[in-house]
């Protein structure tokens, strides 16, 4: 459920006017532009220290698609099987090890989290109907736009986008309880041929269906 919960609950500021315009290009170009896509991603969550206890954090691996509006992915390979499908109806968790599945509407369900920024949304406007976008400072060679939702009651506090010159490099998610997730993409590949099948998901037979 934390993944999904991460999900349910989805990036440049530089010190020049002309790098802020260069962010909102990239996000607006590839919100545009990249109709389908597939990435290797690593996520790292890293939850608040607590009572003077070590911040502790997990790492996680697999791999990303999405197919521009309403469609996409999350196959996590490492260390447990999870397999996260938006089919544009429904989104879909399967937790393999506890063959559990769980499945909720999906219409409404993503226009405030970082789904919406990188694969559902069309264009640039309809994010902003969703987000308040501002600039962050650029660093290690990737420029950062930080969205933060306009609903009051988000699970969201907010998302850092960040992009490598064009291409979707990382995204940073602060939720409400103060969980970091971060996710960093690697091998991006934009508008590939993708089949439509890969965003259809069916529960495995005995698996525990739980709808939400």
């Amino acid at each position: 459920m934390t993944q999904l919960k991460t999900w349910m609950l989805l990036g440049l500021l530089v010190a020049a006017f002309s790098a802020q315009a260069t962010g909102q290009d990239s996000l607006d170009l590839f919100v545009r532009t990249a109709k389908t896509g597939r990435a290797d991603f690593v996520q790292v969550v890293t939850a608040p220290a607590k009572d003077g206890q070590t911040a502790r954090s997990r790492t996680s691996s697999g791999v990303f698609e999405f197919s521009r509006p309403n469609r996409f992915k999350f196959v996590y390979m490492r260390p447990f099987e999870q397999t996260i499908v938006a089919d544009g109806e429904t989104l879909w968790l399967h937790d393999v090890d506890l063959n559990q599945v769980t499945a909720r509407r999906q219409a409404g369900a993503l226009a405030s989290t970082p789904a919406a920024l990188i694969a559902s949304a069309a264009d640039l406007k309809a994010l902003e109907a969703e987000f308040v976008l501002s600039a962050a400072p650029a660093k290690d060679g990737i420029e950062w736009l930080v969205a933060t939702p306009r609903a009051k009651d988000s699970a969201l506090q907010s998302v850092r986008v960040g992009f490598r010159g064009k291409t979707l490099a990382a995204l940073e998610i602060l939720d409400s309880f103060g969980q970091r997730s971060v996710l960093t993409f690697t091998a991006m590949q934009t508008n590939v041929a993708m089949d439509p099948a890969a965003f259809t998901f069916k529960p495995p037979s005995g698996a525990d269906v739980i709808r939400q």
